[in-house]
C-alpha cells in the first residue's frame, strides 16, 4: 500500500478521522483482507468462528440499531480473527417482499400507473432495476463503516442459488406432509392487499364504540340484543352465539333470528366462547371475518360468507352497501339500524386495535386461501415435529441465549406456536412452486411441470402467491453455504457459532432459523458419513440479544417524537471510531443504551489522546535516530516479557497491560462490551498516557553525556507496549489503530509485518509477566503520594513552576520505595527534596493514608486579615450547610418517606461538608493572632 507507506513517517499534527476512515475502508475491501476461502481440507485444525449478518432490507438505510448490531459483530469478528481463528462474517440483504413492492408501487404511482397495468413479468423486471439502482445503499454504508465481512460471499435472498434452495425446501416440506393449502382467517392488510403474520401486527389501545343491536326472533316472539365493535360485519353474520350456561338465553338456543337490514334467518347456537360478562352475553358470529367466529363456525358447521373484498370494501352484489369502504359502510349501517329502531345503544369502549406494521392501516381479519407449514405435525418420514426439534435445541443446551431470560420468552412462544402462514399475495418474492389444473388439483414440483401430476391435464397455471420473506431468510444459515448440495463450506462452517441480533426479530427470524435448520440439517450426514445429531443441526451455538439504542433521555427513538439519531450524521461529526466506542462502552446484556453525544465527544477526545501519544513516540524515535540509536527488532519483540530486573515503571506497565488484556478477554467472552471498552480506556488513557508516558520521559535522554543503553531500553519498551495496546484497541477503533500502526513500523525503521493490524495477533494474558502484583502495589502507592503532593501544592497555592520540599513518614518498605524513586516524585509532583521523618505528621500541608503521611513544606506570605475574613466566611457557609443537613436527617417523617438514594446523598453531602468545616476551622486556628 504505497500511498500509506509514503506518508507513514509523520502523522499530521491534528487527528482528523474524515481523512483516514474512508481511505482505510476502501483499502480493506479492495485488498479483500477479510475474505475466507472455501476450505480445501475440512479436517484442518484451525478453529472456526462464523456469523451471519442479520440481513437488512434491501430498501433500508443505516439506523442506530444497525450501528450497534454491526459494531458488536465487528468487534467480535475482529477479536476472533486476531486470536488466530478462521473468522467468517457473511453479509447479505433481504429482498423484503412487502417493503420493496411498496417502494416500487409508489414510484409507479408517481408516474401515473400501477403494477396491474404493467403485468407481473414487467413489474418484477422493474423491481430488479430498482434493486440494482438503489438496493446497495445500506451495504455501501457498511463498507464505509469498515465492517470486516467477507464481501466475496455477499448474498441477496433472491439470488439464483438461494432461490433454488428455497424451492427445494418448500418441495421437501410438502412431500413430508408439512405444507398444506387451506382457507383460514388471516391478518389482512387492505393497503398492500396481502396476508401478514401475527408478528407483523402491532396493537394499539384506542377508545372506540361498542354497539348494542336488537336481533328479532323470526317467529316474532321476542329478540336478542347483541354487542359488537364492528357493526359492518353483520352483513356476513350466520348465527348468534350464547353461552350454554347463560340462563337468560337457554330457551332461545336453536331458534331462528331475522338478521336486521338483511332479512336472512340465522340460528341461535350455544358455544362456550360466548362470555356472559361481556356486553349482552350474546355475540354475532361472522366466520369469514373473525378468528374466534371462524372457530365457532367450524364447531357448528356454519357457512362462511365473505362480505369484504381485498381492499376492505363491501362486496355484496345487490346490497345497498356494495362498494362502500368498511368505515363508510359502518356509519351507514349504524344510521340505518337507528332508523329501523334496531339500535339499542352505543357505548364508548377501549379496544386493542390491530395495525399492520408494514402499512400502518387497521388489519382486517379475512378468510383467505393460504399456504401453511404444519409446525406441530409429525413428518411423513417420521421423527419429531419442527416445533419439537426447535424446543429441544434450546432445552438441551445446543443453543444458548444471552441474556438467558430470552430462552424463557422463546419457550413461551414455541410451546404455543400455531401453523405458520407462509404465503403472501405479492408479485415480488419467491413464487410458490405449485401449479393448479382446471380440475382443481395441485402439483408441487422442483421444475415447471407440463401437465397435472394427478389427472394429466395440460391446462395448468402457477400459484400467484409468493413465499413469506421470513421463510427464505429462515433457511440462510445453511443455504448461504450451498445447501441442498453437500459442499465443503457447509461441512466447515455449519453450524455458525453466534447470532447477534435484536429482540424485535426473536420470533420473526431467530425462532424460524432454529426450526428450519434443526429440521433440514438433520438429514445432512456429518463429514465422516455418520448421522447428524440435533446438536450439530442447529443453525448457531449461541444467540446474543443486544439492547435497544434510545435517546439521551432513554426514550425510544421514533420519527413522531423527532428524536431519531442519524448514525451517518454522528459519524461525520465525531468519526466512526468514536461512535463505535461509545456504543461499546454502553453495551451490556439486558441494558438499553441511552446514546449520548457528550460521551461520543469524549471518546473523540480519547482518539485524539492516542493520536498525540503516537506523535510523542515518533518524536522520540527521531531523537534517538539523531543520536545514532536504532531499534533492535529482537529486543522489541522481547520487551513485553520482562525478567524482573528492569525499572519499576516497566514492570508496572506490563502488569497493567496484562491485566487489561485479561479483563478484555473475559468481558468479550461474556458479551460485556462495556467492561471490555472500560478496561481498554482506563489502560490507554489512565495508565499509559497519564502515567507511563510522563514517567518514561525521565528515561528518554539521548544526549552525548546520557546513558544511551538505558534510554534505548526505555524507548523500546515504550514502543512495544504502545504497539500491543494498539492491537488491544483495534477491534473497537479499527481506523485510527490501522493508521497509526501502519505509520509505526516505518517510523522505527522496520517493514510493516502484515497488510493490516486486523491480521496480527491479539494480545493475550500469556504475553506478559505472570506476577505483576508487587509492581502494581508499589506503583499504586507512589501514585497516591504524587496525587497527594499535587493536591497539597494546589491547596497551599505553591506556584506551578516552583519546586517544594516534602517530608514523608511510613514503614521501611515505603521509605525504601520512595528513596528508590525520588526522581519520579521530583518530576511528577515538583518536589525539590525528600526528607524522611520518624514521627507521624498532621496539620496544615499534610495528607495521611493508611500507608504514609506526606507533608509539603512551604512558607508563603499571606495577608492575615484577608485570609481570616475569607476563612471565617467559608466557616459560616459550612456551618449553615451542616445545620440544614442535621435538620433533614433528624426529621423522622422525612427520613421515613425519602427514597434510599436521597438519604444516602444527604449523608454523603453532610460528611463532605463536615470535612470542609474541620479543615477550614483548622486553617483559621492556625493563623497568627490579629
Amino acid at each position: 500500500m504505497s500511498d500509506e507507506k509514503s506518508n507513514a513517517y509523520e502523522l499530521p499534527k491534528a487527528y482528523d478521522p474524515s481523512t483516514i476512515e474512508e481511505r482505510w475502508a476502501e483499502y480493506w475491501v479492495r485488498e479483500r483482507l477479510f475474505d475466507v476461502a472455501s476450505p480445501s481440507n475440512t479436517q484442518e485444525a484451525t478453529k472456526k468462528f462464523t456469523m451471519l449478518l442479520p440481513p437488512p432490507n434491501v430498501t433500508g438505510r443505516l439506523h442506530m440499531g444497525h450501528m450497534l448490531n454491526q459494531a458488536e459483530m465487528d468487534i467480535l469478528t475482529r477479536w476472533h480473527r486476531m486470536l488466530g481463528e478462521t473468522a467468517l462474517w457473511v453479509p447479505g440483504t433481504d429482498h423484503a417482499g412487502i417493503a420493496t413492492q411498496m417502494m416500487v408501487e409508489r414510484a409507479l404511482a408517481s408516474e401515473g400507473t400501477k403494477r396491474e397495468a404493467l403485468g407481473r413479468e414487467a413489474f418484477v423486471k422493474r423491481v430488479w432495476c430498482w434493486k440494482k439502482e438503489y438496493g446497495g445503499a445500506i451495504t455501501g454504508q457498511m463498507r464505509r463503516l469498515g465492517a470486516s465481512v467477507d464481501w466475496s460471499r455477499e448474498y441477496f435472498t433472491m439470488d439464483d442459488g438461494l432461490s433454488v434452495a428455497v424451492k427445494e425446501a418448500f418441495v421437501r416440506l410438502y412431500e413430508q406432509g408439512l405444507i398444506y393449502r387451506g382457507a383460514y382467517i388471516v391478518n389482512w392488510d387492505p393497503a398492500i392487499q396481502t396476508a401478514v403474520s401475527d408478528l407483523e401486527v402491532e396493537h394499539e389501545e384506542r377508545v372506540g364504540k361498542i354497539y348494542h343491536v336488537r336481533y328479532d326472533l323470526a317467529d316474532g316472539t321476542g329478540s336478542i340484543t347483541i354487542a359488537t365493535t364492528r357493526p359492518e360485519t353483520m352483513l356476513g353474520d350466520v348465527a348468534v352465539a350464547v353461552n350454554p350456561s347463560d340462563e337468560r338465553y337457554t330457551a332461545l338456543v336453536g331458534k331462528m333470528l331475522a338478521l336486521p337490514l338483511v332479512g336472512r334467518e340465522i340460528p341461535v347456537v350455544a358455544d362456550e366462547w360466548a362470555n356472559p360478562e361481556f356486553g349482552t352475553g350474546a355475540v354475532k358470529v361472522t366466520p369469514a371475518h373473525d378468528v374466534n367466529d371462524f372457530a365457532i363456525g367450524q364447531r357448528h358447521n356454519l357457512p362462511n360468507l365473505i362480505i369484504l373484498d381485498k381492499t376492505a370494501h363491501i362486496d355484496l352484489e345487490g346490497s345497498p352497501y356494495h362498494g362502500m369502504e368498511r368505515y363508510e359502510a359502518r356509519e351507514q349501517i349504524v344510521a340505518d339500524l337507528e332508523a329501523l329502531g334496531a339500535l339499542v345503544e352505543i357505548k364508548e369502549h377501549t379496544n386493542s386495535i390491530a395495525l399492520s406494521q408494514r402499512s400502518g392501516v387497521v388489519i382486517e381479519p379475512r378468510l383467505s386461501m393460504q399456504w401453511f407449514i404444519a409446525v406441530n405435525k409429525t413428518p411423513s418420514t417420521g421423527g419429531d415435529s419442527i416445533a419439537e426439534k426447535a424446543i429441544a435445541a434450546v432445552r438441551d443446551n445446543h443453543i444458548r441465549f444471552t441474556p438467558e431470560m430470552y430462552s424463557k420468552t422463546y419457550f413461551e412462544w414455541m410451546n404455543n406456536i400455531h401453523d405458520w402462514c407462509i404465503s403472501r399475495q405479492l408479485w415480488w418474492g419467491h413464487r410458490i412452486p405449485a401449479w393448479h389444473c382446471d380440475k382443481g388439483h395441485i402439483t408441487v414440483s422442483r421444475e415447471t411441470p407440463e401437465a397435472c401430476s394427478m389427472c394429466g391435464s395440460s391446462a395448468i397455471t402457477q400459484e400467484t402467491d409468493v413465499l413469506d420473506t421470513w421463510f427464505s431468510s429462515g433457511l440462510l444459515p445453511f443455504t448461504v453455504f450451498g445447501w441442498p448440495e453437500s459442499t465443503a463450506d457447509l461441512t466447515a462452517f455449519y453450524p455458525t457459532q453466534l447470532l447477534v441480533t435484536g429482540f424485535d426479530i426473536l420470533f420473526f427470524w431467530v425462532a424460524r432459523m432454529i426450526m428450519l435448520g434443526s429440521h433440514f440439517m438433520l438429514d445432512v450426514p456429518m463429514q465422516d458419513g455418520t448421522a447428524r445429531k440435533l446438536a450439530d443441526a442447529v443453525p448457531f451455538r449461541e444467540v446474543y440479544i443486544h439492547a435497544l439504542v434510545r435517546d439521551a433521555d432513554r426514550q425510544k427513538m421514533s420519527k413522531t417524537k423527532g428524536n431519531v439519531i442519524d448514525p451517518i450524521d454522528i459519524i461525520n461529526r465525531f468519526g466512526t471510531d468514536a461512535v463505535r466506542f461509545t456504543l461499546a462502552s454502553m453495551a451490556s446484556p439486558g441494558t438499553d443504551i441511552a446514546f449520548s453525544e457528550a460521551r461520543t465527544e469524549g471518546y473523540r477526545a480519547f482518539a485524539n489522546k492516542i493520536w498525540n501519544s503516537a506523535r510523542f513516540l515518533f518524536m522520540n524515535v527521531d531523537r534517538a535516530r539523531d543520536a545514532g540509536v536504532a531499534i533492535d527488532p529482537k529486543k522489541l519483540a522481547a520487551a513485553l516479557q520482562d525478567d524482573g530486573s528492569t525499572s519499576l515503571e516497566t514492570r508496572w506497565i506490563l502488569a497493567r497491560l496484562g491485566a487489561a488484556t485479561e479483563a478484555v478477554d473475559k468481558a468479550l467472552k461474556d458479551y460485556r462490551f462495556d467492561e471490555a471498552a472500560s478496561a481498554i480506556y482506563q489502560f490507554f488513557w489512565g495508565d499509559f498516557c497519564d502515567w507511563y508516558i510522563e514517567i518514561v520521559k525521565l528515561r528518554l535522554n539521548f544526549g552525548p553525556e546520557d546513558d544511551l543503553a538505558s534510554a534505548t531500553a526505555a524507548l523500546t519498551t515504550l514502543l512495544a507496549v504502545f504497539e500491543a495496546a494498539l492491537r488491544l484497541l483495534s477491534p473497537f477503533m479499527p481506523f485510527i489503530t490501522e493508521e497509526i500502526w501502519h505509520a509505526f513500523w516505518p517510523q522505527i525503521g522496520l517493514e510493516v509485518p502484515a497488510k493490516s493490524i486486523a491480521l496480527t495477533r491479539y494480545p493475550v494474558p500469556a504475553d506478559f509477566p505472570a506476577d505483576g502484583s508487587a509492581s502494581v502495589a508499589a506503583m499504586t502507592l507512589l501514585q497516591e503520594m504524587i496525587v497527594a503532593v499535587r493536591g497539597l501544592r494546589k491547596e497551599m497555592s505553591v506556584p506551578e513552576k516552583e519546586a517544594a520540599p516534602i517530608r514523608v513518614f511510613g514503614q521501611n518498605r515505603v521509605v525504601a520505595l520512595v528513596d528508590q524513586n525520588t526522581d519520579l516524585l521530583r518530576r511528577l509532583s515538583r518536589v525539590s527534596e525528600v526528607e524522611f521523618t520518624r514521627e507521624a505528621m498532621s496539620g496544615n500541608g499534610t495528607r495521611s493514608t493508611s500507608a504514609f503521611d506526606v507533608q509539603v513544606v512551604y512558607e508563603r506570605t499571606i495577608d492575615v486579615p484577608a485570609e481570616r475574613e475569607r476563612l471565617t466566611k467559608d466557616l459560616a457557609k459550612y456551618e449553615k450547610g451542616l445545620q440544614a443537613a442535621e435538620r433533614q436527617l433528624g426529621n423522622e417523617a422525612f427520613m421515613a418517606k425519602a427514597p434510599a438514594h436521597i438519604v444516602e446523598g444527604l449523608r454523603k453531602q453532610a460528611t463532605e461538608t463536615k470535612t470542609q468545616y474541620d479543615k477550614t476551622k483548622a486553617g483559621l486556628d492556625a493563623l497568627p493572632p490579629a
